[in-house]
């Protein structure tokens, strides 16, 4: 479903991610480890599409990686950068409006809001807004707003920031139930039990 063939970054003459390559399956779930600064997150969005290779590939049902196309944009969701959220709208109301706008507004949508919203451990926080949260909760609601639209492919950046082990349970129990539906995961991560959940995990650096 994903792949990188020697995929690598260079700025001026300071590498930002060596030549590499792996493939993830549709299904998988796949880790990238390495040390600060060995090139993760680049790794990440030289898949999302916002970042351009010096050299190799990186590529999405075959497709290279471009963010400006919109079956990319169909096909892969991120918690790569930070998502936008709107101060002035509760946390179960953005959840919702993200998963109108792919789905649209009907019931079984708001339901299925819902369900991510309980899934993360949301629902009593439901009608807060973002700035009455913690930084835990807030990483809760950012995963929310990316796992609650549909996608081929999901691309989290340490997603465990901020949480604790309950909570990274959670986490890994949404990702092992999605990816059964076909899913690829590609995790950024220094959490060990992400680690030990995935199905394989490539080492930078």
């Amino acid at each position: 479903m994903i792949a990188a063939e020697e995929a690598a970054v260079t700025l001026s003459d300071v590498t930002l991610l060596a030549p590499t390559t792996f493939t993830v399956l549709p299904g998988e779930f796949w880790c990238v480890t390495g040390s600060n600064g060995s090139g993760k997150t680049t790794l990440l969005q030289t898949f999302l599409g916002t970042r351009s290779l010096t050299s190799g590939s990186c590529s999405v049902w075959g497709s290279p990686a471009n963010v400006r196309m919109p079956p990319h944009r169909r096909a892969v969701a991120s918690l790569v950068e930070p998502v936008p959220v709107a101060r002035d709208m509760t946390l179960r109301e953005q959840v919702i409006l993200v998963a109108a706008s792919w789905y649209g507004n009907s019931p079984a949508t708001a339901e299925r809001a819902d369900e991510v919203i309980e899934r993360l451990g949301l629902s009593s926080l439901g009608d807060r807004f973002p700035h009455q949260v913690s930084s835990g909760q807030g990483q809760l609601f950012s995963l929310a707003l990316t796992l609650v639209r549909p996608a081929d492919v999901v691309l989290l950046d340490e997603p465990e920031r901020h949480l604790d082990d309950v909570r990274i349970d959670m986490l890994i129990s949404l990702i092992t139930e999605r990816k059964s539906t076909g899913t690829a995961f590609l995790a950024a991560t220094h959490e060990p039990a992400l680690v030990d959940a995935c199905d394989a995990h490539v080492e930078l650096g």
